[in-house]
């Protein structure tokens, strides 16, 4: 493309505006390029295919120090990633040469291939840089003698079209041998070596040891270990795959979207999804920009090898399994028992246990291709098997085993017609969890601890949620392109988002809720105005309801109604060549306002390094406003999007960037902070620990008509845990009081208590929570006194906080306010 510049310039007439890399053919300035010129002569050539946190892309940044350092070749590395987080597609290009490489671009012509996760050969072309020849390492979960058939047709057909050498591994089996299930890298990178011969096999592998060694030494002996290990497995279970001279297969690569995806989709988001978005030409894309919502639902990724399968016998009805699945994966629905006539073979219910509502059935399905594998579903469920040992209420199973009958299931549960929004409580775990979430499998890590937050305000709220989101993970699973996780009700209604900058989320959210009490007042003096042209009743019906007050969702419900009634009169006014110039002009103004007549509710979404610290000073402005904004503060307590630095958040003793041996000083307690106002709502949640407190003070936040803040503690995978049992970490953080349950409910005009403890008194060391974090316990293996100096004054700072909640939970208050009403205690929370 750049030599194409050239030779515009070297033309008799340059074109002298013009484009590369694109293919303009609305305004036609696109120069036209020689696909095959190639200037790239490196003697090796290899491009690696992995997901995000499968550790391809570390093991060939270590395989290219390894080869500079210990070789007389150059060595240069390249990596690919999209914007979504862990468990996405990687492309590492890696090329050797003895002279030094000006090759300033992304290989297109390789000499080795490898493909880490089998799965990707099912969504894309890996093989489409191959040169003829060339040698293809493949991680296949299949022995070798059964793997051929198991690939998709046109990947045969390339095999056979460019003779390539392949090899197969069961990589992952190898790991899990070793001790390090899902951390396939080390076995890889010693293949790489095997096949391509750049170093002495024995060589190549004492290298990688080392670099084992240096990488892993403050994770521990054993992790130093499990790697070797792996290494050591690795050449006995590399397999040369034996090729038939013909095509065996009799499926080929499915389509990156379903074919009931709709037709922009179809035509646009799945082949950047497949990897084609460079080929589509400029008229295909939308004029406006605008892209359609919710259509992460197309993407279907099959991350999982192993997903979720429901056990109706053993089911309490409890819905924790569908309240902590990061990714919307898992749902239940309550129905009538005719709801479900016609059902696949096989598809499971049971009674629904209700005093209430005697006679309902429920379901609780997964969307096997949509699932990531995490586990947490599995470490929340809390019935077991009488008679089976390990045996839960719903329990991970081979993919493989399911993911047919899986599918049909799931849609066909999602045909099936719910219950009357409104027949549980929508406060309650339960009642929450039967409301369609309006944020589904986004793009985040496998266990993420941040999204079930997210995904809980959706369904709670999500018809009339507009969310300004600060910039850090939740905006990229939350705003990434070509699909995004953001949906809509069949209504078409669903939460409206945008992302603002680091420094100014709380500002930027404070301003939607000024616009919109202002768009809201504006409406209102409108419609007094048009009242005898619309109707007085019909006004005077609308009007009745504040549009800034709080309101449940069947007075919404009407609400909507009278304002599309309010619609079609408008309609009729503007259209009626009798109305007067006057009322028309008034009737045109209210056409584009009479939106603000409904109850919107603003959230203000971000993490810790927003809250705490780059954006602190905005967010203490909307602290003190006396608005009507919501507040979550999604606390990892590091920096999770930019590589982990360490925040105001950060506690004391961990091991972050900026914080390499260990953080001196305490956490911030933003919540006290802010429950000095007085006339804030406060609550410190973690959902893993107490659902029932969680969805509580969602509700209450909601409720409270002024500034609400939740700072919901959210696990992550830059903690250095096992994220299946992310959950069951925060119920450890909660006990050790690490991270004490609270909530400040201000109150007006009477002399209460207003903060409330919801969590018990501790009964677990801190450093018996800590040191199962990665983050603690590599200080603890490297400098041992110092870690546990920390972890000293690190219970010294829990201790000396919890006697504090508890004395800040015997004073009473009471606060003067313009607020009408205070909040009233929800029985049980907490209990």
């Amino acid at each position: 493309m750049v030599k194409a510049a050239f030779d515009n310039l070297a033309a008799p007439t340059p074109r002298n505006h013009f484009t590369v890399g694109i293919y303009d053919d609305v305004t036609h300035t696109s120069l036209d390029h020689d696909d095959e010129f190639d200037t790239d002569r490196s003697q090796v050539r290899a491009v690696f295919y992995g997901l995000g946190s499968d550790g391809t892309v570390g093991a060939n940044k270590s395989t290219a120090k390894i080869v500079g350092e210990q070789t007389e070749m150059h060595a240069q590395a390249y990596f690919v990633y999209d914007s979504k987080k862990s468990g996405s597609m990687t492309v590492s290009h890696l090329r050797f040469d003895p002279d030094p490489i000006a090759s300033t671009y992304l290989i297109r012509s390789a000499g080795f291939v490898a493909c880490h996760q089998f799965t990707l050969l099912d969504r894309i072309d890996v093989l489409h840089l191959a040169e003829p020849g060339a040698t293809f390492l493949l991680n296949s979960p299949y022995p070798a003698d059964e793997t051929w058939d198991r690939l998709p047709s046109e990947v045969q057909q390339t095999i056979l079209d460019l003779g390539l050498d392949v090899h197969v591994i069961d990589a992952a089996g190898v790991a899990r041998g070793a001790g390090l299930a899902g951390q396939i890298n080390t076995v890889m990178q010693t293949c790489f070596f095997a096949l391509v011969g750049v170093l002495p096999i024995d060589e190549a592998i004492g290298a990688v040891k080392a670099a084992v060694e240096k990488t892993y030494r403050r994770r521990g002996v054993p992790i130093v270990e499990a790697n070797k290990s792996a290494v050591d497995g690795a050449l006995a279970a590399l397999s040369k795959l034996a090729v038939p001279d013909c095509v065996t297969a009799t499926q080929g690569r499915r389509s990156p979207v379903p074919p009931e995806a709709p037709d922009f989709v179809q035509r646009i988001t799945a082949r950047m999804l497949a990897g084609e978005g460079d080929l589509l030409p400029v008229s295909a894309l939308p004029v406006d920009g605008t892209f359609p919502v919710g259509t992460a639902r197309f993407e279907k990724r099959r991350l999982a090898s192993e997903i979720p399968i429901w056990v109706p016998d053993i089911c309490i009805d409890c819905a924790r399994c569908a309240l902590v699945c990061p990714h919307a994966a898992i749902r239940m629905k309550i129905f009538e028992p005719d709801s479900v006539e016609g059902a696949p073979v096989g598809f499971p219910t049971k009674a629904f246990r209700s005093a209430e509502h005697p006679g309902l059935r429920l379901t609780i399905q997964v969307a096997p291709e949509d699932c990531t594998g995490c586990g947490v579903c599995v470490d929340v469920c809390p019935a077991k098997s009488k008679t089976e040992v390990k045996r839960k209420a719903i329990n991970m199973e081979p993919i493989e085993e399911h993911l047919d009958s899986e599918k049909e299931r799931f849609d066909f549960f999602a045909s099936v017609e719910p219950v009357t929004l409104g027949t549980l409580d929508p406060s309650s775990v339960k009642g929450s969890q039967v409301r369609e979430p309006l944020f589904e499998f986004s793009g985040a890590c496998a266990g993420c601890g941040e999204t079930p937050y997210i995904k809980l305000l959706t369904q709670l709220f999500g018809d009339r949620a507009i969310i300004a989101n600060a910039t850090g993970c939740s905006s990229i699973y939350g705003g990434n392109l070509p699909t995004t996780p953001y949906g809509a009700n069949n209504e078409g209604r669903g939460p409206a988002w945008s992302n603002s900058l680091f420094e100014d989320n709380a500002e930027f959210g404070l301003g939607i809720r000024v616009a919109l009490d202002h768009q809201a007042r504006s409406a209102a003096d409108l419609l007094q105005d048009l009242a005898r042209a619309v109707g007085a009743d019909l006004a005077a019906a609308i009007l009745a309801l504040d549009p800034t007050v709080p309101v449940d969702d069947a007075t919404i419900a009407a609400q909507r109604a009278r304002v599309a009634l309010l619609d079609e009169r408008l309609a009729e006014i503007v259209g009626d060549p009798a109305t007067d110039s006057d009322t028309r002009l008034l009737a045109e103004r209210l056409v584009p306002l009479t939106g603000a007549l409904v109850r919107k509710n603003v959230w203000i979404v971000g993490g810790d390094g927003w809250a705490y610290d780059i954006g602190e000073g905005g967010l203490d402005h909307v602290l003190g406003s006396g608005r009507d904004v919501n507040i979550v503060v999604l606390d990892t307590e590091v920096y999770s999007n930019t590589g982990g630095q360490a925040s105001k958040a950060t506690p004391r003793g961990a091991v972050a960037k900026f914080a390499a041996s260990g953080k001196k000083t305490a956490k911030k307690d933003l919540g006290v902070e802010a429950r000095r106002y007085g006339d804030v709502y406060v609550a410190q949640v973690a959902i893993g620990a107490n659902d029932v407190q969680t969805v509580r003070a969602f509700a209450e936040a909601e409720a409270w008509p002024g500034v609400s803040l939740i700072i919901a503690y959210s696990t992550c995978i830059a903690h250095g845990i096992d994220m299946s049992r992310s959950m069951t970490h925060q119920r450890d953080a909660v006990r050790s009081g690490y991270w004490p349950l609270w909530r400040y409910r201000p109150a007006v005009g009477e002399r209460v208590r207003p903060f409330q403890l919801d969590s018990k008194d501790p009964t677990m060391p801190v450093s018996e929570f800590a040191l199962q974090e990665a983050r603690f316990s590599m200080l603890a293996r490297v400098n041992h006194e110092h870690a546990a100096d920390l972890l000293a004054l690190a219970q010294v700072d829990v201790d000396e906080r919890w006697r504090y909640y508890r004395q800040l939970a015997g004073v009473e208050r009471s606060l003067p306010s313009l607020h009408d009403d205070g909040i009233t205690p929800v029985e049980g929370a907490g209990q």
